[in-house]
């Protein structure tokens, strides 16, 4: 009995070293049949294992009372209290809010707006006035939030603003919009869609110039209008895109954009209790208190739950819509 146990055992072991010993062999197989294919994205995993992957290692950073003169070798080692400083601040919950807050109005909203553009532009006859109306809506993308904060500071200002002008030629009273902050959500979400919706728009607009003509044609012999095609053709063939980009969004969802809010709000206290997020309250704690190991714990904080939100999010569109998952 145990001879024959002894055999299978053996078996076992040699069928799973020639498996193995297989897929080592196909997997270098894979390589030499698609080398050119592997050396044009070998710059792209060298980009991610330098810039994404090794900087992992400064996650110990979050564990430790930081001094650069230290390092991070010679640092003490303090567990879970830089994650304390976060939590047992009295605004910790005002700032989650704002940042989920405002992160779900930008996913909302800027999604639909970018669906909206890619769906008219593409519904568009002149080939000329497409291009056109692409660049333009693209362009201010490449715009730095600073500039855009002038063009805003410009804007809003209490004395000599655009609109406190315009609304001024109508008998109204100038508003305060530097002091008040419950205008700021929606001028966030606005300048959001103005910035960013027309380049968010060109994966939809890519979505949609895969769509096999042939079926709008053959809605247009059943006698569907333009409207009906949009909403019964164009928009359920983009619903797996949607859901894709959503759940990559959502990632982010506890991470503020630091870049827009920061050179808009700046230091402004009085419209902290709308605008201010995870990041500029952790950058005005750097930068005030110098405590790297803090910001380095918000950070990693913000990176586990974003993950997590992923896995959930992934698993619920995998449930609901399988072809819309990312895995």
């Amino acid at each position: 009995m145990s001879n024959t146990m002894t055999s299978t055992q053996t078996t076992m072991k040699a069928s799973e070293a020639k498996k193995q010993r297989g897929t080592v062999s196909a997997f270098f197989h894979e390589l030499k049949i698609n080398k050119f294919m592997y050396a044009l994205a070998l710059p792209g995993v060298v980009w991610f294992l330098v810039f994404a992957y090794l900087p992992m290692g400064g996650i110990v950073v979050a564990f430790q009372d930081f001094k650069a003169v230290k390092g991070i070798t010679g640092s003490k080692f303090v567990g879970l209290k830089n994650f304390q400083f976060f939590f047992n601040s009295s605004d910790w919950i005002k700032v989650v809010s704002n940042t989920v807050f405002l992160n779900v109005l930008f996913i909302t909203f800027g999604t639909i707006a970018a669906v909206a553009i890619a769906i008219m532009v593409t519904e568009i006859g002149g080939k000329w006035f497409k291009k056109v109306s692409q660049s333009v809506m693209i362009f201010p993308h490449f715009l730095s939030w600073t500039v855009v904060a002038m063009f805003m500071t410009a804007f809003v200002a209490t004395d000599g603003g655009f609109l406190n002008q315009f609304i001024g030629m109508f008998g109204i009273e100038p508003i305060q919009y530097l002091s008040s902050p419950h205008y700021w959500p929606a001028i966030l979400v606005m300048l959001k869609i103005w910035h960013g919706a027309g380049f968010g728009s060109i994966v939809y607009m890519a979505t949609i110039s895969g769509i096999n003509p042939e079926i709008y044609e053959s809605a247009a012999m059943d006698g569907a209008s333009r409207l009906q095609k949009i909403r019964f053709i164009t928009l359920p063939l983009l619903k797996p895109t949607v859901i894709l980009l959503t759940i990559l969004a959502v990632g982010g969802i506890f991470n503020g954009d630091f870049g827009m809010i920061y050179a808009i709000i700046g230091r402004n206290p009085l419209l902290y209790p709308s605008t201010d997020v995870i990041d500029t309250y952790v950058f005005r704690a750097l930068m005030d208190l110098g405590d790297m190991g803090m910001s380095a714990a918000v950070g990693f904080l913000q990176s586990i739950i974003g993950f997590i939100l992923v896995i959930t999010v992934n698993y619920v569109a995998k449930k609901t819509s399988p072809d819309s998952a990312i895995f």
